[in-house]
């Protein structure tokens, strides 16, 4: 009997989502960006742009005109993504450098080659990321997830932030998650080297997210420069490829999901919407999230929340962080 029922509830499930599946992909969809803003003479430079929302906001934005270098760790893939985009815009001015954000030396050189030969940069979109992915470290020891999402792109922002400033007004755009909402800094193990939990590392990193970008806001009021975190809401990309659960239930449930033109339809807001000129420490389009900094479990300043953090990047024998430099976490 109560496997006729649990049969039964399956076969009303399935019929009511074949019934009503034009509404809820309607709905899943989320938003679209119906900006008209042109980014011709504009420089961007997108994290992660070889795949998933990275791939479709470079696509959009190199549609408006905008020169889009797209910053891979895997160069042969991120080709493969210009080439793409190439193909839906012929006048689409795209390409690759390699960037791996697990390796602190790697961002220092692609910074390094990027301020000797590109003179502007007007939107930073910091999108790249890992997601519950085995307990890994960078190439520098950090764990990976606070690595790659928060510590790689904190990195890559603070040593392009003059150029930013040069080239006011401009964009930082971080990708976030709500997750950040499930999410607290250990201090007393950033690195989870005492226990490890892929979805509470995820969740830790992008509440790192949420408060770099309020910190970062409120250090550049005054220069032109606007930094913004975006939800992009739950995508079906390969952002899950490390755990095999989510990718059976993103399959099984993907009806539910935006696909990554439309996960991207946040950042390319924040990237572009004229209303959003002065705007900046907020999140927007699909998910205001005005209770990130009471989440964050403490009455300190969001800087204060990067001493632990940051006295981990003096790995490497740099000297860029020291009591002079900008805290963020």
């Amino acid at each position: 009997m109560l496997l006729l029922c649990i049969l039964a509830s399956i076969v009303v499930v399935v019929f009511l989502a074949i019934s009503f599946s034009a509404q809820i992909r309607k709905y899943a969809a989320g938003g679209e960006c119906t900006s008209p803003t042109r980014l011709d003479g504009k420089t961007v430079l997108i994290t992660g742009a070889n795949t998933g929302i990275g791939k479709e906001t470079a696509l959009d934005l190199a549609t408006r005109g905008a020169r889009v270098i797209m910053a891979c760790r895997d160069v042969d893939k991120g080709e493969e993504a210009a080439a793409s985009i190439r193909m839906s815009c012929s006048k689409a001015d795209v390409e690759v450098r390699e960037l791996d954000l697990a390796d602190t030396c790697s961002i220092r050189a692609f910074a390094q080659k990027f301020l000797r030969e590109v003179n502007q940069l007007h939107i930073l979109i910091n999108n790249a990321g890992v997601m519950m992915c085995p307990y890994t470290k960078t190439v520098d020891g950090f764990e990976m997830h606070i690595g790659v999402n928060h510590l790689g792109h904190f990195l890559l922002t603070y040593l392009l932030i003059g150029l930013l400033k040069r080239s006011a007004p401009s964009r930082i755009v971080v990708v976030s998650s709500l997750a950040h909402n499930f999410g607290w800094i250990r201090f007393h193990d950033l690195h989870s080297q005492g226990s490890y939990n892929s979805g509470l590392a995820y969740c830790q990193s992008k509440l790192a997210n949420v408060l770099f970008t309020r910190e970062l806001a409120r250090r550049l009021q005054g220069s032109n420069v606007t930094v913004n975190s975006v939800h992009p809401g739950t995508v079906n990309s390969d952002l899950t490829r490390h755990s095999t659960v989510m990718m059976i239930l993103f399959t099984v449930f993907s009806m539910f999901l935006k696909t990554p033109k439309e996960g991207a339809q946040t950042s390319i807001y924040c990237a572009v919407a004229e209303e959003l000129h002065s705007i900046s420490g907020n999140t927007s389009v699909t998910a205001p999230l005005p209770s990130s900094l009471p989440r964050a479990g403490a009455k300190r300043r969001p800087a204060d929340f990067g001493r632990p953090a940051v006295s981990s990047l003096a790995l490497n024998g740099t000297d860029f962080y020291n009591e002079n430099t900008v805290y963020l976490i």
